[in-house]
């Protein structure tokens, strides 16, 4: 109420805010700080020239989202604070250390299926595009950014497809600079995977972004999740060409088919890599010239170990 009656005036806003950090470590406060994100998202809004009623308000945010996602709860923020996030981010868009923190809140914010689509519905994503371009050198931001591309383009409605296609390109960047970071890696493969789900890719890119793909896999083997995600974008491809299945089998650095049986001896008792590999070989072996290679190279002897491992699913 205090922050509500003096909006205009900037040191009732931050004072109002630290107020409110310092209820943080009190475990009986959270359940109102977690009503309080709106007015912290509005104060950084309407005060958007003053850098450390922003600082101060994004680490806020953090914190408050930070101890949600802990207890396991989503934050379904409406579409006025993802409003309120995206002009602070127009505002901000140079500041690279603000940025990163700011994205890092974007992130955790979009893992809600609400809050996604009502940041997909401000016109979110040519600025994270516009951020990744500028700061491809930055993990952190890389990181953040594919995280919140992956969840905006699986809840992705069409509606903004030609903007989700410019999307292909950065990731595929993003991916290339990261590829031996394992955190960045596994996001950028994810926002490929939902990409590729929504058609973004051309004719012109199945190959090469198998190649990349599969490098990502090579440079990461013992991540579960990038090789699940990295597994189901490859199969994504297979689906829609044949080009991306041949690229697999006879990619120059080894052959698809080894990765394939390498990666299931590394994550045999991960059932969720397990599903992800024989989706990618079910899709490859509808093309003809691919299953005769397949079974050259004996896949059914890995194809009837798996039933045995995993009999019941």
């Amino acid at each position: 109420e205090f922050m509500q009656a003096s909006w205009d005036i900037e040191e009732v806003q931050a004072e109002g805010i630290r107020h409110l950090a310092s209820f943080v470590k009190d475990k009986s406060a959270f359940p109102f700080l977690l009503k309080c994100t709106e007015v912290i998202a509005l104060a950084m809004k309407t005060h958007i020239d003053s850098p450390e009623l922003q600082a101060e308000g994004c680490t806020l945010l953090l914190e408050i989202l930070s101890q949600a996602l802990g207890q396991g709860m989503m934050m379904a923020l409406d579409e006025s604070v993802a409003s309120c996030l995206l002009h602070t981010l127009r505002k901000h868009a140079e500041n690279e250390e603000f940025l990163s923190k700011l994205c890092t809140l974007l992130m955790m914010v979009s893992a809600s299926e609400v809050a996604a689509e009502n940041l997909r519905k401000v016109g979110i994503i040519p600025d994270l595009l516009s951020i990744l371009r500028r700061f491809l050198h930055n993990d952190k931001i890389c990181s953040s950014c594919c995280a919140v591309l992956w969840s905006l383009a699986a809840s992705e409605d069409n509606a903004d497809q030609a903007v989700l296609d410019s999307a292909v390109p950065v990731t595929s960047a993003v991916l290339q600079e990261h590829l031996y970071n394992a955190v960045v890696a596994e996001s950028a493969c994810s926002a490929l995977w939902a990409l590729s789900l929504q058609g973004c890719l051309t004719e012109s890119d199945f190959e090469p972004t198998a190649a990349l793909l599969l490098d990502a896999l090579r440079t990461n083997p013992e991540r579960a999740v990038l090789v699940q995600n990295g597994c189901l974008a490859l199969a994504s491809l297979v689906r829609l060409s044949e080009t991306a299945a041949l690229a697999i089998l006879l990619d120059p650095k080894g052959s698809g088919a080894e990765l394939i049986k390498d990666e299931y001896h590394l994550h045999r008792d991960d059932q969720g890599v397990t599903e992800a590999l024989c989706l990618l070989m079910n899709e490859m072996v509808q093309y003809d010239n691919v299953m005769r290679d397949m079974r050259s190279q004996k896949m059914e002897n890995l194809l009837s170990e798996i039933k045995l491992q995993f009999p019941f699913s």
